[in-house]
């Protein structure tokens, strides 16, 4: 790995992690109850469902990758085109071309177009033989996948407010191009997706008591997470690259699906629900 390979990472951790720390302040706006057994009772349950997780990858890494992959790409879909509101004439069936061209960038598109850089650090993850399956498997969808994005592209040359989010995956795209793979995930995890996440959650906030404490959970939750990294690294038997990749991704995928079901089922059924 290159010391930029690696400053990616640490910006993925340092930067785009403490985002779900806001996972919190999410449950409380969608009603979950503010007494204190219920809090130790969410944030139990966030733990307990991250640690599942991490049990079910190093059992069957090669279906735990490709999960990961399938619900990053639902997870980041979703956040991208979130600034863009849903009306009555405007829900999923209008939305789900930008949900999948948004969706794919991560998991389709970079492995497509950066194959030989992906493979080692699928290898890392999943062996030489789980890795090599899973680019064949990504790469057949590729051309779907681009054929979402061009009609993409043609759905926002007609609907203005659809643009922005368009151009913003352009340049992700070009990134990708140009770009080894942890760089251009780096930058497009700390700078579009937890930046967006953390200022709409944030954003949403309006009492001041509520933004404290929200504020708080996401700074324990922080540090919570960077000391399990450093345990990990420390006692981890293996190669720094490996176990960097490892404790990166694994990592990832723990604290992802307890965030996704949170934002992308509870948090965002419920703001539809509330539409005119």
């Amino acid at each position: 790995m290159t010391s930029w390979d690696l400053a990616a990472i640490a910006a993925v951790l340092l930067f785009g992690v403490p985002h779900g720390g806001l996972d919190g302040a999410v449950a409380r706006r969608i009603g979950w109850p503010q007494s204190t057994a219920a809090w130790l009772g969410f944030h139990i349950g966030y733990i307990a469902l991250a640690a599942l997780v991490v049990w079910f990858w190093w059992q069957w890494p090669v279906l735990g990758l490709a999960i990961f992959l399938i619900i990053s790409a639902l997870h980041f879909g979703q956040s991208d085109i979130a600034s863009i509101p849903a009306s009555t004439n405007d829900r999923l069936n209008n939305r789900w071309l930008p949900l999948v061209a948004h969706g794919g960038l991560v998991s389709i598109a970079i492995p497509s177009l950066q194959p030989a850089a992906v493979e080692p650090v699928f290898a890392l993850l999943v062996g030489d033989k789980g890795a090599t399956m899973l680019l064949q498997s990504i790469g057949a969808l590729f051309l779907p996948w681009l054929l979402s994005f061009a009609g993409y592209a043609v759905y926002a040359s007609k609907n203005p407010a659809w643009r922005k989010p368009l151009n913003s995956l352009i340049t992700q795209l070009i990134l990708v191009f140009l770009l080894p793979p942890l760089i251009s995930f780096a930058l497009y995890f700390c700078l579009w997706h937890s930046r967006s996440h953390s200022l709409r959650i944030w954003q949403s906030i309006e009492d001041d008591s509520e933004r404290r404490r929200s504020f708080i959970e996401a700074a324990i939750y922080s540090l919570m997470a960077w000391t399990a990294a450093l345990v990990f690294l420390l006692f981890f038997q293996g190669s720094l690259s490996a176990s960097i990749v490892q404790l990166t991704f694994i990592g990832l995928a723990a604290l992802t699906v307890p965030h996704m079901l949170l934002v992308d089922l509870a948090y965002n059924t419920k703001q539809q629900r509330l539409l005119p």
